[in-house]
């Protein structure tokens, strides 16, 4: 089991990130096992034709028998937005020493693929040309397999983000950690991740926060493999079960359809509970300046209410929408 000890300013300086870097060297263990995540097929019979004369041997060695990755290939994202290629400059400047560390404790108990061997193994100068030429053929792979996708993809990690800042306000930590993933547990101002590879750690946070990072390419929760990284903890995101599906939700029949048009039709279907434009944005595969729009018109002809929670606003339909849909809204509501 994996611990951070958190205290009140840990709390405090809880956070969210993304990181498209992260997502590009989660995808590899997908792109390596495609039995470890069925949802992702799409994504990999649509990516794997396209990557012509990378080195798909020396990527793929990075992940683990155990599926673990190099901490040093993932780092602690600077921003809340950061880019990939101001992730992919933090990771050239990786001393060799802590590269030759994070890629034994990666693939330990068992032996350095034959493809990392030699060069971890060798001089400075060895490991400095290795890690650039990995860095090189990440850039070259996130050019071909993710960034195409990562607009989409960045809809499903805002919606995420939006859904748990939601949490942290109404129900403090307990509440956000309840349903990240049943391997992770709040208890007694420890964040607990249980059924981790090996032997585990325990580590304080000490001041320095925690970082929250969705990912759709991560299977279960990905902290750090050593204690020697801030804490930060990557974990599956919401709605990745629709992150490849082409077509929007069917329109509802009848007479709100005829009366607002298809399209905010639509929006008033997904509206039984309260969402932010950017989750409607990421079912619609729309922009949320596209939704915002249409949900102005909604607002306007009293079809929806809206509330500020946070720094995001929500939208639900009013009952006079639920009799339009054929629901059994209050005469008098």
């Amino acid at each position: 089991m994996i611990s951070f000890v958190m205290g009140v300013e840990d709390l405090a300086d809880t956070r969210f990130a993304l990181s498209p870097l992260a997502e590009t060297v989660c995808s590899l263990r997908v792109l390596r096992e495609p039995g470890l995540s069925a949802l992702h097929l799409p994504w990999r019979r649509a990516t794997i034709g396209g990557l012509g004369a990378l080195d798909t041997e020396l990527l793929l060695s990075l992940v683990a028998r155990r599926h673990t990755l190099p901490d040093f290939l993932t780092p602690r994202p600077a921003t809340h937005f950061a880019s990939f290629a101001d992730e992919l400059t933090a990771v050239r400047r990786t001393p060799p020493a802590l590269v030759r560390r994070d890629l034994r404790d990666t693939h330990a108990p068992d032996p350095l693929p034959a493809p990392l061997r030699a060069a971890a193994n060798g001089t400075d100068a060895e490991v400095i040309a290795l890690r650039e030429a990995v860095c090189d053929l990440l850039d070259g792979y996130w050019r071909a397999a993710v960034e195409p996708w990562w607009p989409r993809i960045r809809l499903v990690l805002e919606a995420d983000m939006t859904y748990r800042a939601r949490q942290l306000a109404t129900g403090g930590a307990r509440l956000l950690f309840a349903d990240l993933h049943p391997d992770v547990r709040w208890r007694d101002g420890v964040l607990e991740m249980r059924g981790m590879i090996g032997d585990g750690f325990r580590t304080r946070a000490a001041g320095r926060g925690l970082l929250l990072v969705p990912l759709v390419f991560a299977h279960k929760p990905a902290p750090p493999v050593t204690e020697h990284v801030a804490p930060v903890l990557a974990y599956p995101s919401r709605g990745v079960a629709t992150l490849w599906t082409e077509a929007p939700p069917a329109a509802p029949p009848g007479a709100l359809a005829e009366l607002v048009g298809t399209v905010r039709a639509r929006l008033l279907a997904q509206l039984a509970e309260p969402l932010a434009t950017v989750e409607l944005a990421r079912r619609f595969r729309v922009t949320p300046s596209a939704v915002s729009q249409h949900l102005r018109v909604l607002f306007a002809t009293g079809l929806v209410t809206r509330a500020r929670h946070g720094r995001q606003v929500l939208y639900r339909r009013t009952p006079l929408a639920d009799q339009l849909l054929g629901g059994e809204a209050a005469p008098d509501a």
